[in-house]
């Protein structure tokens, strides 16, 4: 391996034949560039679909009403399915073991006041739970607990640019916060993955909200997440047979889309895996494929260039040359020839995919770059490519006959 001689002439061979060895090469690059590239982008695809989860849980189901668009049993069309909170309790005690938390969301904005400070801010009534399936992370004092449900209580909990934003460079945990002229007691701080918007975000006891904006039981949206012992298929058919459970509950026409719309983040996974998988495939067929080309490029390298060397062979097996030697050596030079114009492929692909970094995050491709593994993976495609390019010139090399190859003109 480390045969000064035998990578001299190595070298002298590869010296002998640099334009076939340089096409045969740039085919082996451009394989592997156009390789790395395309895994690059479909993995910066995977990031930005992944990036969707990161301020929520990843199991997530959600269930809305809407209005019928169909009459049934009686029921007029455009029917307004609102739900209660009796809803909220039906979920919790029919779906045991299957739901992981669950809570009910009321949207409200309001106008929030501390001293001579104040702005409009998204007010989310919640569940306990939320905060789990929001990743909801507290910077400061606590979260909702179920005491605040209970006792209806005054306490809220606020983003961390309202603080900013109100509070200036003042500690707001324990200070009194003024919402559409209530008071509330601020209880917690906290960040949130989401970016801005999620930060500006004011948690509040859904039943206080209940009771101080119309004292009625209404919800506008229930939140689930099941249980990550499901998998994929399980997940989906759990959120469909939410969606049959409500419209027998609401009395909707099984056919009816509108009504009752149920969206599971599993569909999401299932959908975007299919198509991460073709475009996978693709990136697959199209990496070996050139590669295959390469390595039948060098491969005839390899043979012109041992035909070449016929006399020069002969005289080494003459002088007492092994058959293993020479197969040896040959496919040394193809192992050589096929490792550095893939990596140099492999290189440039991965300063392509530097380059371009967040620059197609508009194109849904997020932080596009191949890992570790493909590297291992590439550099022994690479080694058994070299090998395979150079196996039959190498045997047909060794089978040289000395009396032959010494008559060879």
């Amino acid at each position: 391996m480390f045969d000064r001689d035998r990578w001299q002439e190595i070298f002298e061979a590869i010296g002998k034949n640099k334009l076939r060895t340089f096409l045969s090469g740039f085919t082996v690059a451009l394989g592997i560039l156009i390789f790395t590239i395309l895994l690059g982008l479909g993995n910066g695809l995977l990031n930005s679909f992944l990036s969707s989860f990161v301020d929520d849980a990843q199991n997530v189901i959600f269930i809305r009403g809407g209005r019928t668009s169909k009459a049934f049993k009686g029921f007029q069309e455009n029917r307004k399915i609102q739900f209660e909170n009796e809803d909220f309790e039906f979920v919790n005690s029919n779906y045991i073991g299957k739901v992981e938390y669950a809570t009910p969301r009321i949207y409200r904005n309001g106008l929030a006041k501390y001293k001579k400070e104040s702005g409009s801010y998204s007010i989310r009534a919640v569940h306990p739970d939320h905060q789990y399936l929001e990743k909801t992370i507290m910077m400061k004092g606590r979260y909702l607990n179920e005491a605040d449900i209970v006792e209806r209580t005054k306490n809220i909990v606020i983003g961390r640019l309202i603080e900013k934003d109100l509070f200036k460079n003042e500690n707001a945990l324990g200070k009194t916060l003024e919402v559409d002229g209530i008071a509330y007691k601020i209880v917690g701080v906290f960040q949130d993955s989401g970016g801005d918007n999620e930060e500006r975000i004011l948690y509040m006891p859904y039943k206080t909200v209940q009771l101080l904006f119309g004292n009625n039981e209404d919800l506008d949206q229930i939140n689930i997440s099941y249980n990550m012992a499901m998998d994929t298929e399980q997940a989906i058919a759990f959120s469909k047979q939410i969606e049959e459970d409500f419209k027998k509950k609401f009395n909707v026409s099984p056919d009816d889309q509108s009504a009752i719309r149920v969206r599971s983040f599993a569909e999401d996974i299932k959908e975007t895996m299919v198509i991460l998988g073709g475009i996978y495939a693709l990136i697959f067929v199209v990496g070996i494929g050139t590669l295959i080309s390469g390595v039948i490029g060098i491969g005839n390298i390899m043979t012109f260039s041992i035909k070449e060397r016929t006399k020069e062979l002969g005289i080494r097996k003459a002088l007492g040359a092994s058959p293993r030697s020479i197969i040896a050596m040959v496919l040394q030079e193809s192992v050589l020839i096929t490792a550095v114009a893939g990596y140099l492929g492999l290189i440039l692909g991965m300063l392509i995919l530097k380059l371009i970094g967040n620059n197609l995050e508009d194109f849904f491709i997020l932080n596009p770059k191949v890992d570790t593994g493909v590297i291992v993976v590439a550099t022994i495609t690479l080694i058994l490519s070299g090998l395979l390019a150079g196996y039959i010139p190498a045997r047909r090399a060794a089978k040289i006959k000395p009396i032959i190859a010494l008559r060879d003109e």
